[in-house]
């Protein structure tokens, strides 16, 4: 996927970095496979605000992706590569032998009319989906599963991956997208290849109106506040306000959140990049 600079005929197309859409082959996405997306604006079910700098946008539509992957042995079609506007990835329709369809995120490099398949046994090619067991070491994958037949939840943003590194004793080592490496068993499921629409990453909006198509209202700093408002608020001129924080008092830059006794610290063997 690569992207495309707009004429400056405007100011809005001035500094604007497109996504070009090619290899996308459909524009309406498949019926059944699509639900409704009901939005919130930031409330909860008492109408009260509960987050903030959301709202408006445009009406999306839900598509229902399937990350398990759990038709084993199954052949499937890949139909077309499609937009979603609720994800940074492209995704894949897929025609099984059986009738059935699905969508699933498309690896870079998934045309259609290919064929795809998941199952303990079947070749580690791109579109696969097969246990980590199964996977030659060195591999690319996406979409791994954290569990056993829960789903994929690791590396399933645009341009993102996992590289699987070793095997013993059930698990499987792999470097995750943040340099984080960790051990997963080695029974859950993973896909080959790398997300697709890896230049999403250098996407620029061009204007405000388009993220407000987006659904995200306007976010000012802190530091613009007045001090009931915000903890780095207030003070004559520019002033710096303070050791960074958010508007509940929480440091945000250098105060560790994480529990330090979490329970998958047993599983990470190096921590991710500072």
């Amino acid at each position: 996927m690569a992207l495309k600079k707009l004429k400056p005929v405007t100011p809005g197309t001035r500094h604007r970095m497109a996504p070009s859409f090619e290899g996308i082959s459909s524009a309406a996405p498949e019926k059944a496979l699509v639900t409704t997306r009901k939005k919130s604006g930031g409330r909860n079910n008492n109408g009260k605000m509960t987050m903030r700098y959301i709202g408006g946008g445009h009406k999306q539509k839900i598509r229902i992706i399937d990350f398990k992957r759990d038709k084993s042995g199954v052949p499937a079609t890949v139909k077309s590569i499609e937009y979603d506007p609720t994800r940074s990835a492209r995704i894949a329709l897929l025609f099984y032998a059986d009738g059935a369809k699905a969508y699933i995120l498309a690896p870079n490099g998934l045309k259609p009319g290919q064929q795809v398949v998941a199952g303990a046994d079947v070749a580690p090619e791109v579109g696969n989906a097969l246990p980590l067991a199964k996977i030659p070491l060195g591999t690319i994958v996406h979409n791994v599963e954290l569990k056993p037949g829960k789903g994929g939840a690791i590396a399933r943003s645009a341009g993102s991956f996992v590289q699987l590194l070793a095997r013993e004793n059930g698990l499987a080592t792999l470097k995750m997208p943040s340099g984080e490496m960790r051990n997963v068993l080695e029974v859950c499921m993973a896909t080959v290849g790398t997300v697709s629409n890896a230049d999403h990453m250098n996407e620029s909006a061009g204007k405000a109106g388009r993220t407000r198509w987006k659904g995200r209202r306007p976010r000012n700093r802190g530091v613009s506040m007045n001090p009931v408002d915000h903890p780095m608020g207030g003070g004559e001129g520019r002033a710096s306000g303070g050791h960074p924080r958010s508007r509940k008092g929480l440091v945000s830059k250098g105060k560790k959140t994480r529990h330090p006794k979490k329970y998958s610290d047993r599983l990470i063997i190096s921590k991710r990049k500072k």
